[in-house]
C-alpha cells in the first residue's frame, strides 16, 4: 500500500460537506478519530482542523476495503476517495457540521500509521498536564485545545483589522536589546562578536515605540513577544505575547476612546458579545477602598467598607491596635448567607486571609435584635453595644447577613479581604464565565516606597507622565503624585495597561534622579532616549494588551498554558523539546563563557 499522495489532491476539508454535495466524488484527508466495526461494514470518523466526516468502508463498493479497515487505529493518517451520500432518516448526527451526510469510500490510502498513544485524544483529557505538555503535538489535536488556539488567532486577526482601520502601522522592533536591569529579571544573550558583552531580550518594546513616535510614525502597533525571567504561575510565562501600541498628539481621553472602539470591535467579533460603551471607569483610590485591589472584579458586589470611625472607641484589641498604629478596620457584608457558612467554612476563610498577610478574619452572623444581641459572634461583647449598632446601621445589615472583618495595616488588610471577597464569590457561584465586565482603572500613584530598601520606585515605569496638577508635589511629596496611567481590567484581571509618556527631556531626567539614578547611570541606561527627547518629541502615549491573558478569559480557560501552542511549565521548562539544555564546551568558548555551577555554600 502506498503511503504517498501519488497525485491525490484534497477536494474538501472535513467540516464543509452538506446534503447539497450528495452524489459528489470527493477526496478527503485526515486522522482517524474513531473506528467502529459492524462486521460486514466499518465506519470511520475522519478528523482535521475544520471538523469531522463519517467515512463508510463497505466491501460492496470495492475489494479490500475491509482488510484495510481492520488495520486502522486511532490517529492513523488517511486519504479517502469516495462519494457523498445523504444519511438515512433517523441517522443524522446533529453534533457535527457534516452530520447529515457520509462518504462511501471506494479507495483508501494509509498515509501514515500511529504508534500506540501515550494518552487518548479526548475532551476532557484524563492525562496529567505533564504528559500532555511532553506530547504537546498530540494535545493540540484535542478539540478544546485546538479551539482555544483558533480563538486566539481570531482575536489577533480582529485586533489587527481594528487597529489598522484606526491608521496604526505594524512595525517590528528588535529582540536583541541592551540590559537595563530594572524590575523583573532579564534573559541575557551572550555576544560572540563582542567578547564579554551581552544583549538582553526585551521585557517590552517600550523605548523603541517611544522613539518611533519621535521619528514621526504617529501610530504604531505590533503583536510582539516579550521576555521576563520571573517565577511562574497560572497566568505568567517567561515568554509572553502583547498587542503593543503607541500614539502621538493625543491625551488620555483620546487614547481611551480609541482603545474602546478597538476592543469593542475585536472582542465583540471574537466573543459574539457586545461590549457596552463607554467602558466604566474607576479611580485607583476607589478600587482600593471598595475592592481592596487595583483590578476589581465588578461582576458582583461584596464591597469593602471602612468602619474605623464606628469602632474607634470599642474595646476589641485587634481593632483598637490597628487604628492606633495608623491601620484600618474594614468589613464585607454578605447578604443573607449567615446560615450557609459553618464554623469550618469561616476558619478556612480566616486561613486564606492569613495567607495574604492578615492576622486572621473576624466574623459576625446578624440575627434579630439590637446591639450585641443582633450578632452571633465571638467578638460581639468586645465590640460593644454602640459600635455594633453603628456598624449595622452603616452597612444596612439585616438578619441573616454575614459580616467578615479585617484589621491591620492598609496593604495587608486590603489584600486579605480582597482575596476573601473573591473566594466568597466562588463559593456563592457569583462568577458568570459568560459575563465580561470591562473596567478602566485610572489615576494610579506615580511612585511607591520599596518595602526592603525604602527607595522610591515607579509604580508603572519611569517613562510615565505625572498628572500636571500634581507636579507641585514632585520634589517635596512624590508619593502624593498621581500618574497619567490607566489599566484595562476584565473580570478581575489586568488585560492591558498604559500611560501618557514623558515627552519633555528635563522632566524625564528629573524623574530618573528622583528614582535614585545618577546622571551617569541614567545616561548609561537610557541615554539614547534622553537624547531623542531633545529633538522635537511630540506628546504621546500608548498601552499594551496581554494577549495570552485576554484569550484565557475569552475561552474560559484556567491557565494561559491552555491558550499558548507551546508553553513552558511553572519551572520555565519545555517538556516537549527538553529546553533549556546543556551546550558543548566548544559553543561556550566561542561565546567567551565558562560555566561554574554555584552551591549554596558558595
Amino acid at each position: 500500500m502506498s503511503t504517498h499522495l501519488d497525485g491525490w489532491q484534497r477536494s474538501h476539508n472535513l467540516g464543509e460537506l452538506t446534503t447539497q454535495d450528495d452524489g459528489k466524488k470527493v477526496i478527503l484527508m485526515g486522522w482517524v478519530q474513531t473506528r467502529r466495526d459492524h462486521g460486514n461494514i466499518i465506519f470511520i470518523d475522519l478528523r482535521d482542523r475544520f471538523g469531522m466526516t463519517q467515512v463508510v468502508l463497505d466491501p460492496a463498493q470495492a475489494k479490500g476495503l475491509l482488510e484495510i479497515g481492520d488495520k486502522l487505529r486511532n490517529e492513523f493518517v488517511l486519504a479517502v476517495q469516495g462519494t457523498v451520500r445523504k444519511r438515512p432518516e433517523g441517522m443524522i448526527n446533529t453534533r457535527v457540521l457534516t452530520g447529515a451526510i457520509e462518504v462511501i469510500a471506494d479507495t483508501v490510502k494509509l498515509l501514515n500509521p500511529s504508534d500506540p498513544l501515550p494518552f487518548q485524544i479526548q475532551d476532557p483529557s484524563e492525562a496529567s498536564e505533564t504528559i500532555r505538555l511532553k506530547y504537546r503535538y498530540l494535545d493540540l489535536r484535542r478539540q478544546q485545545l485546538k479551539n482555544n488556539i483558533l480563538k486566539r488567532i481570531q482575536l489577533v486577526r480582529e485586533m489587527r483589522r481594528a487597529l489598522e482601520d484606526e491608521n496604526f502601522l505594524d512595525i517590528e522592533t528588535p529582540y536583541l536589546y541592551k540590559s537595563t536591569p530594572e524590575g523583573a529579571r532579564e534573559f541575557l544573550v551572550p555576544s560572540r562578536v563582542h567578547a564579554g558583552k551581552f544583549y538582553a531580550l526585551p521585557q517590552s518594546p517600550q523605548l523603541f515605540k517611544q522613539v518611533l513616535m519621535i521619528s514621526g510614525f504617529d501610530r504604531y502597533y505590533q503583536v510582539v513577544k516579550c521576555f521576563r525571567d520571573e517565577d511562574l504561575r497560572a497566568d505568567r510565562q517567561p515568554e509572553f505575547s502583547q498587542i503593543d501600541l503607541e500614539m502621538s498628539f493625543v491625551d488620555r481621553e483620546q487614547i481611551l476612546a480609541t482603545m474602546e472602539r478597538v476592543i469593542a470591535r475585536a472582542w465583540g467579533k471574537a466573543s459574539g458579545q457586545e461590549v457596552k460603551l463607554p467602558i466604566a471607569r474607576m479611580s485607583y483610590d476607589q478600587a482600593m477602598e471598595e475592592y481592596g485591589c487595583d483590578k476589581p472584579d465588578t461582576r458582583f458586589e461584596l464591597k469593602l467598607h471602612n468602619i474605623g470611625p464606628e469602632v474607634s472607641k470599642c474595646e476589641f484589641k485587634v481593632f483598637a491596635q490597628a487604628l492606633s498604629t495608623g491601620g484600618i478596620v474594614n468589613v464585607i457584608r454578605v447578604p443573607a448567607q449567615a446560615e450557609a457558612f459553618s464554623r469550618k467554612d469561616l476558619d478556612e476563610l480566616g486561613e486564606l486571609a492569613k495567607q495574604h498577610g492578615s492576622g486572621g478574619l473576624a466574623w459576625a452572623k446578624v440575627k434579630d435584635g439590637a446591639g450585641i444581641e443582633s450578632w452571633q459572634s465571638p467578638i460581639a461583647k468586645f465590640v460593644g453595644e454602640a459600635a455594633v449598632q453603628s456598624i449595622n446601621q452603616k452597612l444596612g445589615a439585616k438578619a441573616g447577613d454575614l459580616l467578615l472583618f479585617g484589621a491591620g495595616d492598609y496593604r495587608s488588610t486590603k489584600a486579605s479581604l480582597s482575596a476573601v471577597r473573591l473566594e466568597m464569590a466562588r463559593r456563592l457561584k457569583l462568577l458568570d464565565p459568560q459575563q465580561f465586565n470591562f473596567l478602566w482603572v485610572l489615576d494610579f500613584p506615580s511612585f511607591e516606597r520599596d518595602a526592603e530598601s525604602g527607595r522610591l520606585i515607579a509604580c508603572h515605569h519611569p517613562f510615565t507622565s505625572p498628572r500636571d496638577e500634581d507636579l507641585v508635589h514632585l520634589d517635596s511629596q512624590p508619593e502624593k503624585v498621581k500618574a497619567k496611567a490607566y489599566d484595562l481590567v476584565l473580570n478581575g484581571n489586568e488585560v492591558a495597561g498604559g500611560s501618557i509618556r514623558i515627552h519633555d527631556q528635563g522632566l524625564q531626567a528629573k524623574i530618573f534622579k528622583l528614582l535614585g539614578l545618577t546622571p551617569e547611570e541614567a545616561q548609561t541606561k537610557f541615554g539614547f532616549l534622553l537624547e531623542a527627547l531633545r529633538f522635537g518629541a511630540p506628546p504621546h502615549g500608548g498601552m499594551a494588551f496581554g494577549l495570552d491573558r485576554l484569550v484565557m478569559l475569552l475561552t474560559g480557560s484556567d491557565s494561559i498554558r491552555d491558550v499558548i501552542p507551546f508553553p513552558k511549565t511553572n519551572k520555565a521548562a519545555c517538556l516537549m523539546t527538553e529546553a533549556p539544555n546543556d551546550v558543548s564546551a566548544e559553543e561556550l568558548r566561542s561565546l567567551h563563557i565558562r560555566v561554574q555551577k554555584m552551591t549554596l555554600e558558595t
